[in-house]
């Protein structure tokens, strides 16, 4: 299936005001980032890398939203630029295919050009700075996990684009170990993380009553499994001997079989499906929970476990995750177990009935969480451009040192 979108407004270009350099003198170095389009925890990084001295962002996004995305964006504070909408669907994935991209960057002019994946709009852009001889930065969320299974034919593309760009950011421990599976130089691979605004959950935290034993906040699909953590709810009331409350955030495709199945355990699982939530919302609803559930079949990271960790919850997480082992540590901050449901409920059981332990474990989840923020993620991307660009970066290491910290 093909969409394309033909709204005035979406080819408009929004220009603010150029970060100029110090003393006044012309920005040092212009950064064009094209990606598909701006989720809400992404905004802060944008607005913080535009507000670094030297720097000028210019974002340039596919979309404005997919259509399976459902949040509400607040005002841009950074110069940027939506394309004309055009894109097919691959079952849940949404291939974007912007040729205007290429009239963008000829306005633009950039120093530097990243890009975050290989649809045909990115390698456009990778084709433009191949021709005007710009550096060019890939950026991934992916894992050397998560692109295990890839053909003989994506594999080949990422060669052929690694091989022509001279910086690499990654989300994650994972995606650096991608880099270096591609024989990239660790010196040439930057960290710029996965994160929410730590502040707006630590504030809620304590602040009111716990509602919930248990929570599980993602599109409610298959993927997810909620209907997996439905069954942990229903074996730990077997378990302790009581009911137990879960509360669900999201929406999906699953949401009517959540609701049937819901039904039938009533008298034992008392459910509450809150639905879609806007940002603003999830951190009063992670602080009425106990321990958070993410039992997910595949997730090159999960900004879900970022915001739990932030909110001081205990997080039990299927290994398919990329915050599994480097966000959520076995033992200290949660659990990591594949989708086994008598190991589901011991952890769950263990946590709701030993307090000492349920403490422990949500001040390292607290503490865990605070070296991924807006700051970190924004100075990784700086850096790295500043590396491809041949410039100074003097505070490199003191960033990776961070990053290596964090994970």
């Amino acid at each position: 299936m093909e969409r394309t979108n033909n709204k005035n407004h979406v080819a408009e270009v929004k220009e603010l005001k150029p970060h100029s350099g110090r003393n006044g003198n012309s920005p040092v170095l212009r950064i064009a980032l094209v990606t598909n389009h701006p989720p809400p925890f992404r905004i802060p990084i944008y607005e913080r890398i535009a507000q670094a001295p030297g720097i000028e962002l210019h974002a340039v996004f596919c979309s404005e939203r997919e259509p399976n995305r459902e949040w509400q964006l607040p005002p841009l504070r950074f110069n940027h630029v939506f394309l004309k909408e055009r894109f097919v669907t691959r079952g849940t994935n949404y291939i974007h295919n912007n040729p205007d991209v290429l009239t963008a960057l000829s306005r633009i002019a950039p120093d530097v050009i990243v890009t975050t994946g290989f649809n045909p709009t990115f390698l456009y852009a990778f084709g433009y700075s191949v021709i005007r001889n710009v550096p060019h930065v890939p950026m991934t969320d992916g894992t050397d996990i998560s692109e295990a299974a890839l053909s003989r034919w994506h594999r080949a593309v990422r060669r052929i684009v690694y091989a022509r760009s001279r910086a690499f950011i990654a989300a994650s421990l994972g995606g650096l170990r991608l880099y270096a599976d591609y024989g990239i130089a660790r010196e040439s691979s930057f960290l710029s993380c996965l994160c929410i605004d730590n502040d707006a959950y630590a504030a809620q935290a304590g602040a009111q009553q716990k509602q919930y034993d248990l929570m599980f906040c993602g599109r409610i699909v298959a993927d997810k499994n909620p209907l997996f953590a439905l069954q942990v709810a229903d074996g730990l009331a077997t378990r302790l001997g009581r009911r137990i409350s879960i509360l669900f955030v999201g929406s999906g495709e699953q949401e009517a079989e959540l609701n049937a199945v819901a039904d039938k355990l009533a008298q034992r699982v008392d459910v509450t499906i809150n639905g879609h939530a806007e940002q603003h919302e999830l951190p009063a609803l992670y602080a009425a929970a106990r321990v958070f559930l993410f039992p997910t079949a595949r997730d090159v990271w999960g900004v879900v476990a970022n915001e739990a960790c932030a909110a001081g919850l205990p997080v039990i997480v299927a290994p398919e995750a990329g915050v599994a082992g480097e966000l959520v540590l076995d033992g200290e901050n949660g659990f990591v177990c594949g989708l086994d449901l008598g190991q589901w409920i011991d952890r769950a059981e263990l946590l709701l009935s030993n307090d000492a332990l349920y403490q422990r474990f949500s001040r390292r989840s607290l503490g865990l969480v605070s070296g991924y923020s807006f700051d970190h993620a924004a100075d990784g991307i700086i850096q790295a451009c500043l590396h491809a660009a041949g410039r100074r970066h003097d505070d490199n290491d003191a960033y990776n040192a961070r990053g290596r910290k964090v994970g």
